[in-house]
């Protein structure tokens, strides 16, 4: 039976449909909003695993090309491994999902949201999301949902759910917020530097459709859902968990408040294998030492928590305001453009900045259309970084860590026009206890300033974390790992003196009060600008010049109708010059030229040559010309690239000659002064020094 459920948002249905398509799935909705649709399906394993310590869940958003009309570029004409925006869509589905799962389910879980009809005007992730969470709510997985999302812009000063593409793009405020009808649960977005205010409006904005789409997945459940499968919970309970309880408990009290990351993680690591050791006799099989491990965690959770909220005391030492010690330096690496050295606590970001041409901009191939970013940010994570040994590579995390701290930057960044370069920026995090992503946001700032990129303004990232117990609560400033683990909150800003550039939270819990929100971000508020002040000490404004590394870039700009004249046939004149200056030429529709030279003076005689092109000769102007030909009758000079002009025999001398070759040679350069252009558009000259003085004045 087939079952359809509507909700009106920014004058458009959201349709949801299940009972049509994929009916083999354990859960299947079919969501339609404008043009755009996906079919979102939800699946578990036939296998159950007992004892379980994680939720095997994975979400695979992606985007078929046929959905706007196309068909793939290049020589694959098959959608193959996922796009950077399809694991970024997929994490914004997973985050506020996954806490809604329970481990006792110990199942596989599989969550594939597709996008089959794209229009250009309505994103389909927050389709996606929605449609998704649907499905898992009315399949017979068990879920402690649903989860609702809209994103919110605020456009010519108002708050707009779920906006159009153009809407966004005119936008100063872009957040997508998740949640549940309890509380919202996650938010990531940008912003042009806007107020701690602005934003709590736009998550408060949130609230009201999030509840109501929640509702609306409830009613679909109520009448098309299906009954949940049992649990898997372990039936077997931990021998002498009582006595082993209080053993390790005394000694993780100690180990715990270890200010070295290091010695405390070998501290804690003692502690449990002193532990494990004195009640050998009860960890005799696989399924003990599980719930042993289990009660480990959970007794450092408490330990945790209990020393933050009863005695203000953080593992570190610090209060729950303190910001670990800040170093920066610039300049460490001498043949790259720009290269900092960020190190905050016992987290480290060496961020590098590259500069390049518009032949080096990033092309995108997707269902939104072909375009070109000139702004790149890649974030490494090598497990040398925590102390392990693993597989080098780029995984979901770092496309998301990476697309968080671009998101952060590219609000500051200068126009094209006023800064033609196309910029790469790579943070290598060296060491992570704590918010890489943020170290990665300040290294970021700090290379670019100095590699001479002029930034509106420094930016500068901080994460904040939560610890609740009922009423209870503290808000924690510059996180360490350990903190983010286990505590209730993981909320991330960036931003300048002037306002907020980039935003993410996940809530582990049902959701926050406004109360704890507006305290969280004005206590970010302080943290951000403390860190902008330590690293302006180091460098506030760009460098002066660029590298002598990077390209010599120099712009001009020209007639439309001269376009023609600049490319030449099949690009023969662009081509020449390229060749003949050592430079890259790139001409813009609207009559920009772009000239990319390694060297200063190629890129300005390039400049010459160009304009030389796209000027028309003017009568009675002196040229310094190059003799192209010698006839008998005259001399054929060159007064600009691809114009030359006849200078008559009579023209060469104020005395009589033979012979034009008696006065000129081919490559020669002589002045000449343009005469007249006749009706048939030819250029008539004289050689400057054949001409009297009043001639020569005229």
């Amino acid at each position: 039976m087939v079952n359809i459920s509507t909700y009106r948002i920014n004058n458009e249905d959201m349709i949801l449909e299940t009972g049509r398509m994929a009916k083999q799935a354990n859960g299947s909705v079919f969501a339609r909003f404008g043009g755009s649709a996906v079919i979102a399906t939800a699946c578990c394993s036939q296998k159950v695993t007992e004892g379980l310590d994680f939720v095997p869940l994975t979400v695979e958003y992606n985007e078929k090309y046929y959905a706007a009309g196309k068909i793939p570029g290049g020589f694959i004409k098959r959608e193959s491994r996922p796009k950077d925006r399809e694991i970024l869509v997929s994490r914004l589905i997973d985050r506020p999902m996954r806490p809604l799962f329970d481990k006792a389910f110990g199942r596989e879980l599989q969550v594939v949201p597709t996008t089959i009809s794209a229009d250009g005007v309505n994103p389909p992730d927050i389709l996606g999301i929605n449609a998704a969470s649907a499905a898992v709510h009315i399949s017979d997985i068990p879920f402690a949902g649903p989860i609702a999302a809209v994103r919110v812009c605020f456009v010519a000063g108002v708050y707009v759910i779920n906006p159009t593409y153009e809407q966004i793009e005119k936008s100063s405020l872009e957040i997508v917020v998740a949640g549940t009808k309890a509380g919202i649960t996650m938010v990531e977005g940008g912003a042009d530097e806007v107020s701690e205010e602005l934003m709590l409006g736009a998550i408060e904005a949130a609230k009201k459709p999030i509840g109501e789409i929640c509702t609306l997945i409830e009613k679909m459940r109520d009448e098309a859902g299906k009954p949940k499968l049992p649990f898997a919970p372990l039936r077997v309970e931990l021998g002498r968990r009582s006595e082993i309880d209080a053993f390790a408990r005394q000694r993780l009290a100690v180990a715990l408040f270890t200010k070295v990351k290091g010695e405390r993680y070998a501290n804690v690591a003692a502690a449990i294998k002193e532990t494990a050791t004195a009640f050998a006799d009860v960890l005799v099989d696989e399924i003990q030492k599980k719930l042993f491990d289990a009660l480990m965690e959970d007794i450092q959770y408490d330990i945790l928590r209990s020393g933050i909220l009863d005695k203000g005391m953080r593992v570190d030492g610090r209060g729950t305001e303190d910001i670990r010690a800040i170093s920066c330096e610039i300049g460490l690496l001498p043949r790259t453009h720009g290269s900092a050295l960020f190190t905050r606590g016992e987290t480290q970001a060496l961020a590098v900045t590259t500069l390049g041409t518009t032949f080096d901009e990033q092309i995108l191939d997707d269902i939104e259309g072909d375009r070109r970013e000139r702004f790149m940010l890649h974030y490494n994570f090598p497990p040398f970084s925590v102390g392990e040994v693993g597989r080098l590579g780029v995984g979901r995390r770092e496309i998301g860590h990476g697309h968080l701290a671009r998101r952060a930057l590219e609000r500051v960044l200068p126009s094209k026009e006023q800064f033609p370069y196309t910029v790469r920026v790579v943070s290598e995090v060296l060491e992570s206890n704590g918010s890489s992503s943020m170290a990665s946001v300040c290294g970021g700032t700090l290379s670019m300033l100095a590699a001479g990129v002029p930034l509106k303004r420094p930016v500068a990232g901080i994460a904040m974390g939560l610890i609740t117990d009922g009423d209870r609560y503290a808000v924690l400033s510059d996180i360490l790992g350990d903190e983010d683990h286990l505590g209730d909150m993981d909320f991330k800003v960036a931003g300048t003196t002037e306002g907020i550039t980039g935003f993410q939270m996940d809530i582990k819990i049902a959701g926050v009060s406004m109360e704890i929100l507006t305290k969280a971000l004005d206590q970010a508020k302080r943290g951000r600008l403390h860190i902008l002040s330590v690293m302006e000490k180091t460098i506030s404004t760009p460098a002066a010049e660029i590298s002598v590394y990077a390209p010599k870039i120099v712009s001009v700009k020209i007639d439309v109708d001269k376009i023609g004249a600049i490319i030449g046939p099949g690009g023969k004149n662009i081509k020449a010059l390229c060749e003949q200056y050592g430079v890259r030429i790139n001409v813009d529709d609207d009559g920009s030229v772009t000239i990319f030279g390694s060297n200063q003076q190629a890129a300005y005689d390039a400049k010459d040559a160009v304009l030389g092109i796209a000027e028309d000769p003017e009568v009675g102007r002196i040229y310094q010309g190059t003799v192209k030909r010698v006839m008998d009758f005259g001399a054929f000079v060159e007064i600009l690239p691809g114009k030359e002009g006849l200078v008559h025999i009579s023209r060469l001398s104020r005395t009589r000659i033979n012979a034009a070759s008696d006065v000129v040679k081919e490559g020669q350069n002589i002045p000449v002064k343009l005469l007249e252009i006749d009706k048939l558009g030819r250029l008539n000259l004289s050689y400057v020094d054949a001409l009297d003085s009043t001639e020569q004045q005229k």
